[in-house]
Parts: C-alpha cells; sequence; structure tokens
C-alpha cells in the first residue's frame, strides 16, 4: 500500500467554485468540507496529525513505488499517476464538475474519480472514510448495489461507483481490469449510467476551464505560472454568492508550533481587494461582477453603517472563534479553529477596499450590469464611513487583536476611498459632489504627509504618530498616493528593505505583536518589495527575485500565506489568494512584452 508521508502543503486544489478539495503528491483526497468552503470538512486528514487513515479518500496501489502529478494543461482536473514496484500502474483523475447544462452552471457538491489501469496488473485498495463535526467520528454507511451512503452529521452524502461495493466497503484489495468511476455527491440517485456521465462530466469541465483560461490576457513570460494562479483564484470564489476567500484551509500554522492558527475559509474585504484587482489585469471580469453583487448586499446589510472586514461566503456576519477539539491539527500543531474573532474588529481600510472594485464598474462597459445613480449613492455612504473613520484607531490590516492605532495604511485607504467617489462624480456629471469628495480627500492627504512621516527615521511609519515600520507602506505607490520617483518615498523604501527585508523576502513588520516577533516572511510583502523594486528601476534584482520566489511554489504551482526565510519551507493557510495575486501582479509588471517574439 501507499506510505503515508506526513503532512506537507504539497497539495493540488480541485474545485467548482462550490466545493473545493486539495490532493496530497500520492493521490489522497487530504482536505474538502461540505456542503461549502466553510463547511464541516468531512474529508480532514490534513489537520488529523497522525491519524491519516481517517477522514480521506485514498486510492491505494499494491506495492507502490513512485507517484507523478500533473494538472491537465488549463484545467482544474489534477492526474496522479501510481507505480508499483513491479511496473503495474494506474492514472487516477480527480475534478468537481463544472460546466454549463440547462441553461446554467452545473457545480454539484461533489468531488469525482477516475481510476484508469495504464500498466501490468494493477490492484488497489479504496480507503474513503469521511467524518463528520470536524474529525468528531468516522461517517456511518448504508449501502446498495452500486453506492454507498456515508452520515456525515448534517450531510448526508451519496457515493455512486461501477467499482464493486463490496470491495469498497470492506477495503478489500481488488485487480483493476478496466476503468472505474467514482461519484460522492448529494444522497440522491444518480441517473444515467455512472461511467458513460462521468466521462462526459469530465469532458465538459476540461472544455470549460480551456475556454476560461483561453479569455486571460496573460502576459508573455511566466504564462504557466499566471494560469495556475488564475485558476486557483477562481475557485476561491463562492459562485453562488460572489464572495471570495482568503483560502481554502483553517489553521495551518504561521510558523511551527506559533499557534498562529487561524480560520481563512472566510471573505476579508481587503483580500477579495486584491483578488479582483489582480484578475481584472488579465481580463476576468466573471469573478469581478460577482464578487460586486457579494458587495451590494453587504453594504445594502450595514445600512450605512460599519462594514467590517470579513463575513462568511453567505454574508454572515457573525463568525463566533471556536476550537475543533477532535483534530490534532498540522502535524499534530493545533489548535484547530474554526470561525474567526477578526470579524468583530475595526478595520477602516474596508471603506476603500469597497469602492476602489465598484467604480470600475461605473466605467467598465463590457460588464453586463453597469452601475448608475443608485449604486452611487450607496457609494457614498461607504464614503461617509471613510471619510468618519479615517483618524480612528483600529486593529489595521495585519488584524493585531490586543491593541489599537491609527494605521497609515487604513487612513491611506479612506484617502483612495474620497478621491475615486470624486472621479466616478466627475463622471456622472455631478461638479459639486467632485469636488466635495476631492476637498475631503485633500483633508486625509495633507493627515498623512504631516503625521505619519517620521522625521528622525525619515520613512513614513505604519500609524501616524507611531516611527514602526510596515510593509504596506509600500502601496502608496499602487494607490496613486505618491510617485516613484517622490523623496519621501524613496527614503521609506529605502528604510523598509533595511528594516523588514530578510534576503529574498519580507517581513509585514518587525515589532512584536500579540504573539510576539513574526517568525516568518509574508510571501505578498515579498512581491510588494519586486514591484518597489520595479519602479526603482533594479529591473534585474526584481525579476530575479521574482524566479526565486516562484522557485518556492508547491509542484502545483501555488503558494501559501507564509515562507520560512531560512529554510524555504511554506506555512500557513493554502492557497492563500493574496500570494498568488502577487504571482500575477509581478508577472505583468515584469514580463516583457509580445512584441520581444516578432
Amino acid at each position: 500500500m501507499n506510505q503515508i508521508p506526513q503532512s506537507t502543503l504539497e497539495l493540488s486544489p480541485i474545485g467548482n467554485c462550490q466545493v473545493t478539495g486539495l490532493i496530497d503528491e500520492t493521490g489522497g483526497l487530504l482536505w474538502g468540507c461540505v456542503p461549502r468552503v466553510d463547511g464541516d470538512p468531512v474529508f480532514c486528514a490534513l489537520l488529523n496529525g497522525d491519524n491519516q487513515h481517517q477522514g480521506v479518500w485514498r486510492i491505494e496501489l499494491e506495492d507502490f513505488a513512485s507517484a507523478t502529478q500533473s494538472y491537465q494543461r488549463n484545467t482544474a482536473i489534477l492526474t496522479t499517476r501510481l507505480e508499483s514496484k513491479d511496473g503495474s500502474a494506474i492514472e487516477v483523475i480527480d475534478f468537481a464538475p463544472r460546466f454549463r447544462r440547462s441553461g446554467r452552471m452545473y457545480r454539484p457538491v461533489a468531488f469525482v474519480r477516475i481510476v484508469r489501469p495504464v500498466a501490468g496488473t494493477p490492484r488497489i485498495t479504496v480507503n474513503c472514510t469521511p467524518m463528520k463535526n470536524y474529525g468528531e467520528a468516522l461517517a456511518e454507511t448504508t449501502n446498495g448495489t452500486n453506492h454507498i451512503r456515508y452520515l456525515a452529521g448534517q450531510h448526508a452524502l451519496r457515493m455512486t461507483t461501477d467499482a464493486p461495493v463490496g470491495y469498497v466497503l470492506e477495503k478489500r484489495t481488488f485487480r483493476v481490469e478496466s476503468d472505474l468511476h467514482f461519484f460522492i455527491g448529494p444522497d440522491e440517485p444518480f441517473g444515467g449510467n455512472v461511467g458513460h456521465e462521468i466521462e462526459t462530466m469530465l469532458e465538459l469541465t476540461d472544455h470549460y476551464w480551456r475556454h476560461w483560461v483561453r479569455g486571460l490576457a496573460t502576459p508573455m513570460e511566466w504564462q504557466d505560472a499566471v494560469i495556475r494562479a488564475a485558476i486557483a483564484l477562481k475557485i476561491c470564489q463562492h459562485e453562488e454568492t460572489g464572495a471570495i476567500v482568503a483560502a481554502l484551509t483553517t489553521s495551518i500554522p504561521e510558523a511551527p508550533g506559533s499557534e498562529r492558527n487561524w480560520d481563512y475559509r472566510f471573505c476579508w474585504i481587503r483580500d477579495a481587494y486584491y483578488t479582483v484587482q489582480a484578475l481584472n489585469r488579465l481580463g476576468a471580469l466573471d469573478v469581478l461582477e460577482k464578487y460586486l453583487a457579494y458587495l451590494r448586499n453587504i453594504v445594502d446589510n450595514a445600512k450605512g453603517g460599519a462594514v467590517q472586514p470579513l463575513y462568511s461566503v453567505m454574508g454572515e456576519p457573525e463568525l463566533t472563534e471556536s476550537f475543533a477539539e477532535n483534530l490534532a491539527g498540522y502535524r499534530g500543531m493545533g489548535p484547530v479553529r474554526k470561525g474567526n474573532a477578526a470579524f468583530s474588529q475595526v478595520q477602516h481600510d474596508a471603506y476603500g477596499q469597497i469602492v476602489l472594485p465598484t467604480v470600475q464598474a461605473f466605467f467598465d462597459q463590457r460588464l453586463y450590469r453597469m452601475a448608475g445613480e443608485a449604486d452611487f449613492d450607496s457609494l457614498e455612504q461607504v464614503g461617509e464611513m471613510a471619510w468618519k473613520m479615517h483618524d480612528q484607531p483600529d486593529a489595521g490590516l495585519w488584524e493585531f487583536r490586543t491593541r489599537q492605532e491609527v494605521h497609515t495604511y487604513s487612513v491611506l485607504m479612506s484617502w483612495a476611498a474620497c478621491g475615486r467617489i470624486a472621479t466616478v462624480a466627475q463622471r456622472l456629471g455631478k461638479t459639486e459632489k467632485a469636488e466635495f469628495w476631492r476637498e475631503r480627500a485633500a483633508i486625509i492627504r495633507a493627515k498623512i504627509e504631516d503625521e505619519a512621516w517620521y522625521e528622525e527615521g525619515q520613512h513614513y511609519a505604519s500609524s501616524l504618530g507611531g516611527t514602526h515600520l510596515d510593509a504596506s507602506l509600500l502601496q502608496m505607490i499602487d494607490l496613486g498616493f505618491l510617485k516613484p520617483e517622490d523623496e519621501r518615498f524613496q527614503l521609506t523604501f529605502k528604510a523598509i528593505e533595511n528594516g523588514l527585508r530578510r534576503g529574498e523576502h519580507m517581513l509585514r513588520y518587525d515589532a512584536e505583536d500579540d504573539f510576539g516577533l513574526p517568525e516568518t516572511a509574508f510571501n505578498i510583502c515579498t512581491f510588494w518589495l519586486m514591484e518597489a523594486l520595479h519602479l526603482a528601476g533594479r529591473e534585474d534584482e526584481a525579476r530575479e527575485l521574482f524566479e526565486t520566489m516562484l522557485s518556492h511554489r508547491t509542484r502545483s504551482g501555488l503558494l501559501s500565506e507564509d515562507l520560512d526565510f531560512n529554510n524555504g519551507e511554506l506555512w500557513g493557510n493554502f492557497p492563500q489568494t493574496y500570494s498568488l495575486v502577487g504571482i500575477i501582479n509581478c508577472a505583468t509588471l515584469l514580463s516583457k512584452p509580445w512584441s520581444v517574439i516578432r
């Protein structure tokens, strides 16, 4: 049988914008939640410590020797080839169905596997052991002629298969003599011939993803990296509502034994802003359109009041944090958290991050639904909150749990919100409104210039009146607050390099937080460093750093949130949308133009 390795982040995601799964290097489905990304992880072996034989779905090859793995080109369909010591081999094809059917997108709560014998006389054991209630117990089973029901707490799942059901139930080893098909989905009859239907699903899902990728405006260089990041970002969107989660996992620690273990399966307004910004650069408007609908609901429900930094994918504001006591954690490094207490935090940058993506809807004529007068009224409500809160303390974008300051990044986002609303007002012919919002933006700008500048240190500080450095200050260029040649920006960049750079990587900040000093680099900040190097004219250095960062990706071409700057190991939740955004943005910025291939 397959030797079960220690959990790592060498994982490959599959998904259909309804459910997602993470597959390890030997084809084990280690992580998958139902009925959506923030649901109960019926496949939870990733966080089950040493108990890797429960909460998993493995196709185990007898006398296993080696495995290779790759995605079908430009898709979210994964193929794992397993070989035995005598040369016998199978291929396991994993995907979540996604295609248009009957005039709508078919994206069921379902995971599909196809096992194909490709060499010799392979013998396999099917180990499918979903759990319930965050690892509390194995799901009970009942079965019929060609299906198995798994009673996973509130969710009953049905595996429909043309493999021998008795062998699957009893985990008996048997020879694979023809293609086998497995569909775990809703507890309802599977219509039609399972083999034929699944092969059709495979073909249609393949077509969907290839067609979607065909519409991306990729840079000339690093196309494989950009496409893989874009597909992963796409499956991080919960299409039903338009929400975009920060990552597909919970509680992968930011550093070994640090207890910085957070649940990232929710929609942070900030992270989603960066995601749609990156995908817009590739022309993936479908993600933006869905997300704008999600934002409109968030703003409506806020009724002109405060907006939280994060919500559930369904827009639920209450995300009470608790512990999954029955899961030992990644490599046994608990705790495993469900929910995130940051929902109750005050983070004023959220107002700018609502305004900035919404502004595009007033200008972009490609959109099915362009924004109008009523949308401007709602936008002004968000702007009013940005103005009201621009000089008030908050937890900041790094979500400090035990202290509040007037964070420069939050004030900067309020400035951007007011300025962008002025631009929209001008477009709509509202001259007085445009001047009103420009004046507010000017007042906030003056406050940043006067109070965020740390004269003794000769750099902007992380908070008004403060002295500490923060990598988010590099965003002053991207937001248009400063130009690259501005002396203050150049001095701030120099200070950030001296204070936060660790070789080829960057820290978020270097001051102690609620858990002590940071131990790992924050990947998006390293990408911000590359952008700043490019703008400073240090192009060769930026490209070299980008290539180095790409070398740290998993074999699936993805990154988590954090990286050990001493040994290069990935830590933090996976795949992290922030980090994938960095891949796309830097590739677009640093790539040679298409004209070089003339």
